[in-house]
This record gives C-alpha cells, structure tokens and sequence, in this order.
C-alpha cells in the first residue's frame, strides 16, 4: 500500500509518535498522504473505523477522501469511519448533545438568506450594507470564540464604538431569536461544541474516546473556533496529523487564521513537522516562478517546490491596451492553442481577482461559441423551489422554525395571507412562543375569520401528522406523499410559464430522488436527512464537469488544476486590492501564487494598460507581483517595453480560421 508514496510522504503516513504537522506544497500529494494513512490505522495499527475522524472544508473534498479511502480499503469494513467538513461534525456532535445545551436534537439549521432576515428585522433597516456589515461582524466574532457579553463589553475590531455597540447588542438579540426558533447558524456548528466541551467535561470525554485519531485537512484555513474544536478534541492523547501550507492561507477575510499553523509549536512541545516538497503537477519553471514570488513573504516554514515534470515554457506576460483587448487576446490565444494542440476546452481556466473582471470574456467566448463555466454560480439548494420544499422539510423537524413556517404556510398559497399571520406573529410575539405553537392556541381561533382558521388549521395537522412518523416511517413514502398532499406540481404550473415550470418541476423531482437516495444509503429517518441539507452545497452526481471552459476566482480555483492557465487582470489595485495594508499585501501574493501554482503546462498573466470605469479611461500599473517573478523565466508581449514581436489581430483570426478549416477537413480514404 505504501509502495506508491515518496519517501516523505510514507515518513507521514507512518508517524505515529506524538502530534505532526504535514506541511503540503501545492500539488505535492496530501490528499494521498491523508488517506493512506487512514488506511494505515485501519490495516496496520488496528485503530477501529468509527475512532477515526477526517476533517476537511468542503463536501467536495470530503467525497473524494471518502471514495479514495474506499478504493484502498475494498475489502475492509469502514463503518463509522468520520469523513467530513468540520460543520458536519459539528452538526453530529451537536445533534449527539442536544440536550446539554438546552436544544432538541432536531434544531434547524439557519442559512445565511435565513439570518439575513432574521438581522433585518432585528434592525428595521432595509439597507443591505448594514445588514450584511453586520452579519459578517456576528460571524466574525462566533469564529474568534467571542460571545455577545464579551462584544458588548468591547472585545471587538471596530473603530466605531457607537457602531460596535450596536452590533454587540443585534448579537445578543440574534443569538435570543436563533434560540427561540431551536435553531442554529453554520458558525454555530463550531462554536457551539466548543462551548459544550468547556461547560461539559463528560461530553470533552466521550467525544475523546470515540475521536482517537484524528486528521485535518487545509489547516491554514481554520479559524480560532476550529483551532479550539481540534485542541479539545486531542489533548488527551494528541494523536492528530494536520495537512496545511502556509503559502496558500487566502482566507483572511473569512476568519481564517495563518497563526494556527505557528500556535501548533507552542502547544505541542513534542510536534514533528514533515515538509511535502516533490510537486506532481507544474513545470519546473511554473514553480520557479511561484517559488520566487512567494518568496518575499515573511515565512515561518520554509519550503521550495520542485518537479521532475520538465522544464516546460517559459511564463508568458501579455500587455493588452484596454480590458476589451485583453480578454479578446485572451480569448483568440485560448482558442488557437486548442485547435492547434487538440486539447479539451476544460483544459483551459481563466482567473481572476475580482467577479467583476468575467463580464468581457464571457461576451468574447460567447461570440465565438466557447462552453464555458462561471465558478460561484447559484447553489441548487439556493433554487426557490428547492427552498420550498425544503422550508416544509424543515418544519417537520422543527415546528418552532418560524421562518420555515412562514414560507411552506404561504407556498402554495392557501388563503392565509399576511392579516393572519401579523396576527397569530403578535400573539405568538407576546407570548414568546413559535409560530406553530399559537396557532393551537384557544385565543387565536376567535381573533381569526373562520375560513382562515380552518386553512391554518389544516395545514398544522398536516405538518404534525407527518412529524409522527418521521421518525420511523421510509423517507421516500414520506416525501412522495409531502409533495402530493401540497399538489405543488399544480402549483408551479398555474404560477409560471410552461418552461419555466417544466425546469422547476425537474429539479424539484430530481431533488426528491437524490434525497430518496441518500436516505436509503446513510439508513437516515427524513428528520435526519433535513440536518443534512443544510450542509450540502451540490448534488452528487453533479460533479462531472462539463468540457468547458473554467472562469474562476482565485478564491474559489484553490485546490484545482488545469494544463493551461490565463491569470487576468494583474495590476495594482486589483492584484494586490486597493488599500491592502502589509499584512493583507502577504496574502494578495499568496492568492497570486495559488494561481501560478494551478497551472500544469502553461501559463500567460495578463494586465492592462486602461480599464474602462463608466465612461472615463483610468490609467492602470502593472502589479508588483510581476517584478517579484524571475525575468530569465518570464517572456513580454502586446504594449510591453520588452515585448516580443507577435501576430496581429487579423494575422491571427487569419490563422485561427486555417487551424478551424484544417480540422473540418475530411481524411483522405
């Protein structure tokens, strides 16, 4: 098994004694290290499945570790093996304890569309800014293990004491309403068993027990929370193996903190740090250039990435006059490139620091008919008719949901418009009781038209008849019925166009069937399964990538590769963003580097000279990542002082057009 790992990397797999830090280079194989050493635990070191834990970010990354896991261990039981994201761990050991902490074990789970509103009225503000400044300020401080009384009593960043004041006061009634509906946030998910284990120990140790080893993916993206989660987790014993790489730490502004990977030392006197440098991915001068750059930042641990890949080509770096130019440049070069190497368009990612920056080169590959995919698309559990049927999901798990209620109450529409519910809201708001509980109510049965009562009253024995068997009864029977009783296939035909209903009614179908599925295979009860939507961002069997080409943040390209990468838009102000100070400048180059570092075969970053902003002509300046790069390794092109001679526009459309003709042309018999 170890036989296909490199000597560091079996060294990883292999250390057992104490705690040890894997720091990973970019495409130098940590994933391979995690899992095989899953394996090895299993196979070798007689560890039992269910006291393993993996911990990753993202649904993605966990479904792949859990296959790869599953390819090494065929013949193995692994049940009760914990492959997850942290919030889905989070989620079970919250579900587990419940109790504890004054919950049900079938809390909601709030997204962020949810707690947006929940702010906005909290606020009586319709002014999105402050709405969102807010919500990112609540999640910041759930993230540093900050509750509302330490924010009221000042432990905040803002330099505004009347504006952090007020925050302060919105978290403590946030935190109030998310309690009063049994409900939690995703920042939850972490905070909240961080708060368990410090209030109760007996809790710390059966989670101990049960989680003897454990695993940590991309630890350079853990925030304070995390960090604490894991530390609780493993002070018995310290048996953890954590995967991180300080170059590639870009999630400042989430909450992120760099400074764990360095707090690993302090707190672990005994901790061994392994060092992945053999990179499998780049050209040797991919990662020259990538390593030089991300040499001006001030390191901790250092690192250089090499590769037996070959030399490869050189860098490109192309000058376009304007942002217009620059993606038609972009755009011909992409095209060319592929006629001329029979390459797949999916081969092929464009980059950027900003959205904003996608405008022109979606209008340029769709002008030449290029697929193409837009990273930070709409989720399709944020679809409204997955909403739908999700709120009624949610209410059956959890009645005080007043937000769920609010919306399955009202979609389809049932005769109970916004009179009744402002009414059955204040008596349900005097009383401090959910929405769901009024409505049974004696009182609220005289204060409503009886023809109101009637439908509010079908609709709750409904809610409660499927509650009564949610617990035993097949999901799959449940859902079929859910989705008769409420006729919503009528009702999204009688409230759109044929074909808009046609798509929705497909989706909703398909979303039915994927959660049939997933219930039968993880033997979850339809209350279970509700806990276990919020947390997942795409269906399974939607990650086969269609052949097209990749528009993409930075952000959002981590952790994927492609044989040829545009990175765009490379100019002050964009990359590094406006107004970074020097501790943000560090992490604008770790972004570039990430991008250099997702390139396979080659590279071109491009910037301009002008950039439109309105009507006005701005003047722009190359970013200062590129004097940072190796000039022997770099080659200039378009409105550059060094630039090579290159084709003209016509001369290359001419060329494109003989590369197209020379494809479409039939092979002699």
């Amino acid at each position: 098994m170890l036989s296909k790992l490199n000597q560091v990397q079996r060294d990883a797999v292999t250390h057992l004694d104490g705690p040890l830090l894997v720091l990973a280079g970019a495409g130098s194989g940590k994933t391979r290290v995690i899992t095989h050493k899953i394996a090895y635990l299993i196979e070798q070191c007689g560890y039992a499945p269910r006291n393993i834990a993996a911990i990753t970010f993202t649904n993605k990354a966990a479904n792949e570790m859990r296959a790869r896991v599953g390819d090494l261990l065929k013949n193995t039981n692994t049940k009760g093996l914990v492959v997850s994201t942290f919030h889905s761990l989070g989620m079970n050991i919250l579900r587990a304890e419940a109790k504890l902490l004054g919950y049900k074990p079938q809390f909601s789970i709030f997204d962020s569309g949810d707690t947006w509103k929940i702010i906005g009225e909290l606020t009586n503000t319709g002014d999105k800014q402050e709405i969102r400044d807010i919500q990112t300020q609540i999640s910041k401080w759930k993230s540093a293990f900050v509750s509302p009384e330490q924010a009221a009593q000042g432990n905040t960043e803002s330099a505004d004491s009347n504006e952090a004041e007020v925050h302060a006061r919105i978290y403590a009634r946030y935190q109030e309403t998310l309690r009063a509906y049994q409900a939690v946030d995703f920042d939850d998910l972490i905070h909240l068993p961080v708060v368990l284990f410090k209030q109760h120990p007996e809790a710390l140790l059966r989670w101990q027990l049960r989680l003897r080893y454990l695993l940590v993916d991309e630890f350079q993206d853990t925030n304070d929370c995390q960090y604490q989660l894991i530390k609780l987790l493993t002070d018995m014993r310290a048996a953890f193996t954590v995967v991180g790489d300080d170059d590639q730490a870009i999630y400042a502004w989430r909450g992120a903190s760099i400074e764990n990977l360095h707090n690993l030392r302090n707190d672990y006197a005994n901790l061994r740090v392994i060092k992945l440098e053999q990179n499998y991915r780049s050209s040797q001068r991919i990662l020259k250039v990538a390593n030089h750059l991300i040499n001006h930042n001030t390191k901790v641990f250092e690192k250089n990435l090499w590769s037996d890949h070959g030399i490869g080509d050189p860098i490109r770096i192309y000058a376009a006059r304007d942002d217009e130019l620059e993606a038609e440049s972009v755009v011909m070069k992409l095209m060319s490139h592929k006629f001329e190497h029979r390459t797949k368009y999916s081969d092929y990612a464009i980059l950027y620091r900003s959205n904003h920056l996608s405008r022109a080169f979606e209008e340029h590959l769709r002008a030449q008919r290029v697929p193409y995919t837009v990273s930070g698309g709409t989720s399709f559990f944020e679809r409204a008719e997955i909403k739908d049927i999700t709120a009624y999901l949610r209410l059956i798990a959890n009645p005080d949901d007043d937000p769920a209620f609010i919306r399955a109450i009202t979609t389809p529409k049932r005769g109970i418009g916004n009179t009744t519910l402002e009414k059955l809201g204040s008596y349900a708001g005097e009383r401090h009781i959910s929405l769901f509980e009024a409505a049974f109510q004696a009182q609220v049965e005289q204060e409503l038209p009886a023809r109101q009562y009637e439908e509010l009253m079908l609709f709750c024995n409904f809610i409660n008849r499927i509650q009564g068997r949610a617990e035993k009864d097949p999901c799959g029977e449940l859902l079929d019925e859910l989705l008769r009783a409420i006729n919503y296939e009528t009702w999204l035909y009688d409230s759109h166009d044929p074909r808009m209903a046609d798509s929705k009614w497909e989706n909703v179908q398909e979303f039915i069937a994927w959660l049939k599925r997933k219930a039968e295979a993880d033997e979850k009860s339809l209350i279970a399964m509700v806990q276990t939507i919020a947390l997942i961002n795409m269906l399974e069997g939607k990650d086969q990538e269609p052949d097209a080409v990749a528009l993409s943040t930075l952000h959002a390209a981590k952790g994927l590769e492609f044989p040829h990468v545009f990175i765009i838009g490379a100019e002050e102000e964009i990359l590094p963003f406006r107004d970074s100070d020097e501790k943000q400048i560090e992490e604008e180059r770790r972004l570039m580097y990430v991008g250099i570092t997702r390139a396979e075969r080659s590279l071109q970053i491009s910037y301009c000279n002008r950039r439109k902003r309105g009507k006005d002509w701005l003047a722009c300046e190359p970013s200062r990542f590129l004097e940072e790069m190796p000039e022997d390794e770099l080659v200039y092109a378009g409105g550059h002082a060094e630039a090579v001679p290159t084709v003209t526009k016509d001369e290359g459309m001419d060329k494109l057009a003989k590369l197209k003709a020379m494809l479409n042309k039939p092979v002699a018999e």
